[in-house]
């Protein structure tokens, strides 16, 4: 088979996708040209692109024929798109009763080979998200006000040590589409009382051999060393049967500098991703073993971590932070630590698909590992040895194991679909501290780190769960869909003795011989989740629901126990605990948050509309204390009611559109309800965008404004505006990409520092967590598939 895909116009549409069945697709290339080999039989044929599609077209072809077969895509043809992450198998987005987002591979390709990386991108695309730190970590990053789960093809990567790293996890080069559920959910378990990001990766989808190659680079032209530059490339191979892709992508890192031409601080509390170095290497399989059965094996090794040898200094002998003068803070040459900041993962998938067995039930079947550690920046303290109180500058080392596995079986009965499954998890967590040379860290002013001892953290912990849920959805009448669940959790929690993190500091250092242990123990905890909604299709192109839904969000235990009050028996050169927070005493419980939801949906004639409101509530909230940073669950119940839109309208080769998030987020306190403090709340942003395309060009111009939010308190978090370009230039010779990012070279405070400064205010030095947003920034890429 072979044709071309046009547009309304008779112009040739490049990067189309075509399909003729389920397991036969191709990419038109750069004159809308495709060809695909196929079966003799008869088949039912569909182009897309850019979410709108042709009509399907019916043929017949025999053994050694060939035929030709174009399509033509107009602007009000749109493809009812497919998301997996609604009901954990394939759904087409106007049969979901919630507000669903899907970020397509052309959508991403634009923002990433611009220069936005994945945390900004995502604030951008999504309404409901908040926007991302530049940074390593994306600790506030909400959805809807609350916290989100981030998987990868369905794989968890939130742990049970709530480490904000889960979007250091994946170059943009490997991504394929990311799907978002809005709102609170326990469909995958706990902790999605905001939503759920479900990155898809990308798998072989040309037939017979093919790849990819990208090389760019990306500078504000500030100074020698503002330079982030990037390599990838990947390889497919699709047969009948067989299909498979492997892909590395390569990036470097930099310094990075604000609006004022000076370079931002290193992010000592969080880490950041100045002279970072980051490399992903994927490896994805697939096996047609029957039409009824597939297996699908993925692969993934991911390392990002400091590479350079430039970073803050502290002052000579760390005045800055004792006794406190961020006047001696500056970025010099000549940082090296034992431990270098950083996030090393591990991780594979097999999954198995069967359709139409075991009773005419369709059966999902995976197996997940996960592997990940995790390494932060040498952090200043004082401690009281025997020589007076002192600094001292230590790492935090935390490793996570995590095996899975997951079951889902649906059977259509008439009007009724019933989904039903079960599973099983299995984590363990360890974490140590590096403990560096005291005279070394202090002549150099923090930069030099070398360690001399190894302490624990936080108290080892592992669990296993086992969880277990019904869906159903029954269709009414042709525009009314009812659907109804339910999910039940146990886990199980152990967690081992352990002595206090600064007694073990203090003996490390010789100041005592023994010390207590805080008992650790064993506890179970059970949780039933609900959820109900009502779907009505106005028509084929518009849909309106109505929902309520259920998550649960989980303390972290490793900052939740382990914690103890201690004297020192000068005598018996022992530390003798007190009392203490362990599971024995005190159980680990589940927050359960509570959501209404009511939404509109329209796709039509180049149309596109997606509207909801939403109050949330939990009974409880789960707060950090600002002088030890232990996790606390205090009775003080949170609510947030918000509005998330999007609309877009596409006209020929003109795009414009807008999206945003309103929201108003309260604790209640002694019977009031107050504003939510900052640290936790999120604020309201509008982001609005237009596009154009004419010929092989394209460009895309998009404005984000982040509005000032206030708590209760009077404490606040300003906003700022940010403008970024895009030009796109596509030949038979490959794709330039061309960005601006902070088209007008706007200053400010980005929101992590200004909730940094308030977490860290115990310090005293604000100055040590002042991170600027990056100034305006040129991104120039090339890439070319064949």
């Amino acid at each position: 088979m072979q044709g071309y895909v046009k547009n309304g116009e008779g112009k040739p549409i490049p990067g189309a996708t075509i399909t003729f069945a389920k397991e036969s697709k191709t990419r038109s290339d750069e004159n809308g040209f495709y060809t695909i080999f196929v079966k003799p039989g008869t088949y039912q044929g569909q182009a897309s692109y850019l979410g709108k599609s042709s009509e399907f077209s019916v043929f017949s072809i025999q053994s050694e024929d060939s035929k030709q077969l174009d399509f033509q895509i107009n602007e009000g043809h749109h493809l009812d798109e497919v998301v997996v992450v609604a009901n954990r198998k394939p759904t087409n987005i106007s049969e979901v009763a919630g507000t669903v987002w899907l970020v397509n591979s052309e959508q991403i390709q634009q923002q990433a080979k611009s220069g936005v990386p994945i945390k900004e991108m995502l604030g951008l695309l999504i309404p409901g998200m908040d926007v991302g730190p530049q940074g390593r970590t994306n600790y506030g990053q909400n959805m809807r006000g609350r916290s989100m789960l981030v998987m990868i093809d369905g794989v968890s990567l939130n742990s049970l040590r709530g480490i904000s790293r889960q979007l250091d996890a994946i170059d943009p080069f490997n991504i394929e589409r990311i799907e978002v559920l809005s709102g609170a959910n326990s469909i995958y378990g706990g902790n999605a009382t905001g939503g759920i990001i479900n990155i898809i990766t990308k798998k072989a989808i040309k037939d017979g051999w093919g790849a990819s190659t990208e090389a760019g680079v990306r500078s504000g032209l500030r100074h020698g060393g503002d330079a982030d530059w990037r390599i990838a490339q990947s390889v497919q191979a699709k047969g009948e049967k067989i299909d498979g892709r492997l892909a590395f992508a390569y990036q470097q890192n930099g310094a990075t500098y604000g609006a004022d031409n000076k370079q931002i601080f290193t992010d000592i509390s969080q880490t950041d991703l100045q002279y970072n170095r980051s490399m992903d290497l994927q490896g994805t399989f697939n096996y047609r073993i029957h039409p009824q059965h597939k297996i699908a094996v993925f692969g993934q090794y991911y390392n990002s971590k400091f590479n350079g040898d430039r970073s803050l200094f502290l002052g000579d002998s760390i005045k800055a932070f004792t006794p406190g003068n961020g006047n001696l803070l500056e970025m010099r040459d000549g940082f090296k630590s034992s431990v270098n900041p950083g996030t090393k993962r591990w991780m594979g998938t097999l999954n198995y698909t069967g359709n139409n067995i075991l009773g005419g039930q369709d059966l999902y079947v995976q197996i997940a590992s996960r592997a990940e550690k995790i390494d932060f920046y040498p952090f200043p303290n004082n401690i009281s040895l025997q020589q007076g109180k002192t600094i001292y500058t230590s790492s935090s080392r935390q490793n996570t194991d995590y095996t899975g596995m997951k079951l889902l079986l649906s059977k259509e009965l008439g009007r009724l679909n019933l989904s039903y499954g079960a599973d099983v998890d299995f984590e363990k967590f360890e974490a140590t501290q590096a403990i560096y040379d005291i005279p070394k860290a202090l002549t150099s002013g923090g930069l030099v780190n070398e360690q001399i001892y190894a302490v624990g953290r936080y108290p080892t912990i592992k669990s296993k769960s086992l969880a277990g849920y019904v869906q159903a959805e029954y269709q009414v009448a042709d525009p009314l869909k009812l659907s109804a669940g339910i999910r039940y959790q146990n886990a199980a929690i152990d967690v081992a003795d352990f002595v206090g993190n600064t007694q073990q500091a203090l003996l490390a250092f010789g100041m005592g011989k023994s010390a207590d242990q805080i008992p650790g123990g064993k506890s179970n905890y059970g949780m039933t989740t609900i959820n109900a909604s009502a779907l009505y299709k106005i028509n084929a192109q518009q849909q309106t629901w109505i929902s309520y839904a259920e998550g649960v969000a989980l303390a972290d235990p490793a900052k939740y126990f382990g914690y103890g009050t201690y004297k020192y028996d000068a005598n018996a050169a022992h530390y003798i605990l007190q009392s203490s927070i362990n599971i024995a005493e005190a159980k680990l419980q589940g927050v359960k948050t509570n959501q209404f939801e009511l939404g509109y949906r329209l796709n039509q004639d180049g149309l596109k509309v997606q509207l909801s409101g939403f109050v949330s509530q939990s009974n409880k909230s789960v707060e950090s204390d600002r002088s030890t940073y232990q996790i606390l669950v205090k009775d003080n119940p949170i609510r947030n009611i918000g509005i998330e839109a999007q609309i877009d309208y596409r006209i020929k080769n003109i795009l414009v559109g807008a999206n945003t998030l309103v929201i108003n987020s309260k604790n209640r306190i002694e019977g009031e309800w107050r504003k939510q403090d900052i640290n936790y709340a999120s604020s309201n942003k509008f982001n609005v965008y237009a596009g154009y395309t004419y010929g092989e060009w394209s460009t895309r111009l998009q404005m984000l404004q982040i509005l000032d939010l206030k708590d209760a308190d009077d404490k606040k978090l300003k906003g700022y505006n940010a403008v970024d370009w895009f030009v796109t230039y596509a030949t038979k010779y490959g794709r330039f990409n061309a960005g601006v990012q902070n088209l007008l070279n706007t200053k400010y405070q980005s929101i992590w520092s200004q909730r940094a400064q308030l977490l860290y205010a115990g310090y005293k030095v604000p100055e040590m967590f002042y991170y600027q947003g990056r100034g305006r920034t040129f991104t120039v890429n090339y890439s070319i598939d064949f």
